[in-house]
């Protein structure tokens, strides 16, 4: 689902959260937002731990994360939704927003998807499951990092310092 597309900025979408209620990122107005696409069985899947750890380190300065599980990158996250959160909650003792599993790349592309990598200034296909957008308090995308890119390394927490800092 999605809003009409007004405003060039992330809080016109409609995404299904993991229990399958619908929730708008305009939820996240006021808040430095971390966009990730995530995999159960990647060779990154360990970067939930550090996600975690960023969201820990961060969230009552605003920081929020919202991770949207895909299985377009090696059919690395074949689960169910509710699979896929209990996976998570169980090794990860997540925290912080996981969505249900949408389209990323290629046909059925969910409209956020759509939207990151076409119209968002960081343009071009995702490579890979946690690729990561950065958007500011007011939603619009500030950064984009790819797989590779350490949650807690110095590169992501530096640009989300300066994004929360008065």
């Amino acid at each position: 689902m999605q809003a009409e597309k007004t405003k060039g900025h992330i809080y016109e979408f409609e995404m299904a959260a993991s229990d399958g209620k619908t929730v708008k990122l305009s939820k996240y107005k006021g808040h430095p937002l971390l966009i990730v696409n995530t995999a159960s069985l990647c060779g990154f899947t360990p970067q939930y731990k550090d996600l975690q750890a960023l969201y820990e380190k961060y969230k009552d300065k605003g920081l929020r994360i919202a991770a949207f599980p895909a299985n377009e990158f090696g059919a690395q996250e074949p689960g169910s939704d509710a699979e896929i959160k209990s996976f998570c909650l169980t090794k990860y003792a997540l925290t912080f927003d996981l969505y249900a599993k949408i389209v990323v790349k290629g046909a059925g592309i969910h409209p956020l998807y759509k939207y990151l990598t076409t119209e968002s200034g960081f343009n071009g296909d995702i490579p890979w499951n946690f690729s990561k957008y950065l958007a500011d308090k007011e939603g619009k995308l500030v950064a984009r990092f790819g797989p590779d890119a350490n949650p807690v390394g110095k590169e992501i927490a530096g640009k989300i310092e300066a994004l929360l800092a008065p």
